[in-house]
């Protein structure tokens, strides 16, 4: 059949309309447009023959992938009342407030784990402001301590990561680990050199932390100032999986990124936040906001009281 040319006019009888003259004339332009369509775009027709799309058929796809895109919408618009959601910072403060004052026997452990499992996210890594917010209002409320993610306008690369076993430093030239004290199991020992500032205080020296302060990335630049800003700045160490709590200083610098740790704590430290056989964990650190210096170094007894399945020591 030879086909019409492109332009023809057709008269058509307005009395009466021949549906399969329509039909065959219709079906003809299509096939004439694809074929024009394939000849002008090869690498268009490729594309949509690699994908399982028949040209001939592009308008019912189009149809579909519209339809679904305007449900998707709908859905993400309006979620299911079954969808889940997640408090606010401040209904999860409320709630661990009201756990806390509701049931007197209940230990304070288990009020400070439940505020921090709803704040914190599945992987350690850094946190979001809110998240660290969160956070200041929860220590604040069920520690009693007031510590800060970010503290005159220094903060560090991350405030939640894994802590590390570290050794004793020295407090004064000849000090040794015969005359030094140390924990009653595991201990770490004496590091063969000196804290990032050099011999640490007695007094500063038992509760001591590392952080990565060479990993700051204004450390080049500030570096004076910031090597004296966290000399021995307070800092609030608390466990994520058996709550435990420890204030103590910063006195050295590392560890080193290659380790996996991000911070690192005295044999002191690290015996009261897990046990003699705790040497890596995940912690949060903030700086503690004393402008006085009225909180004391060493262990925050806010809690005396095991949660069932939750140790407070690593045996």
């Amino acid at each position: 059949m030879a086909h019409d040319l492109p332009g023809t006019t057709y008269k058509i009888n307005k009395k009466r309309v021949d549906t399969e003259f329509l039909r065959n004339k219709l079906k003809i332009k299509s096939l004439e447009t694809k074929d024009s369509f394939s000849q002008k775009y090869p690498q268009a027709v490729k594309f949509f023959e690699d994908r399982g799309i028949d040209l001939g058929k592009i308008r019912e796809h189009s149809a579909k992938v519209i339809a679904s895109s305007a449900l998707a919408g709908t859905l993400l618009i309006t979620p299911p009342a079954s969808a889940h959601t997640f408090p606010t910072p401040s209904e999860i403060i409320k709630n661990v407030s009201k756990l806390g004052g509701e049931t007197a026997t209940e230990p304070t452990q288990a009020t400070l784990l439940s505020g921090m499992n709803q704040i914190l996210p599945e992987k350690v890594g850094p946190l979001s402001r809110t998240q660290e917010k969160s956070l200041e209002q929860l220590f604040q409320s069920v520690i009693g301590v007031s510590a800060r993610a970010g503290l005159e306008g220094e903060h560090l690369n991350t405030t939640y990561g894994f802590i590390g076993a570290e050794q004793h430093l020295a407090r004064y030239q000849g000090d040794n680990m015969a005359i030094h004290p140390k924990v009653s199991e595991l201990d770490e020992g004496m590091a063969p050199g000196l804290g990032a500032w050099g011999f640490v205080p007695a007094d500063k020296e038992e509760w001591y932390a590392v952080v990565q302060t060479l990993y700051l990335p204004d450390w080049n630049t500030r570096q004076p100032y910031l090597a004296n800003w966290y000399k021995f700045r307070k800092v609030l160490i608390v466990n994520t999986l058996n709550g435990n709590a420890v204030v103590a200083d910063i006195a050295d610098s590392g560890p080193a990124a290659w380790t996996g740790k991000q911070f690192g704590g005295s044999p002191e430290v690290m015996n009261y936040l897990g046990g003699s056989r705790y040497k890596k964990g995940p912690v949060i650190i903030f700086f503690v906001d004393d402008p006085q210096n009225k909180v004391p170094l060493g262990p925050v007894e806010y809690n005396k009281v095991n949660v069932p399945g939750v140790a407070l020591t690593k045996i």
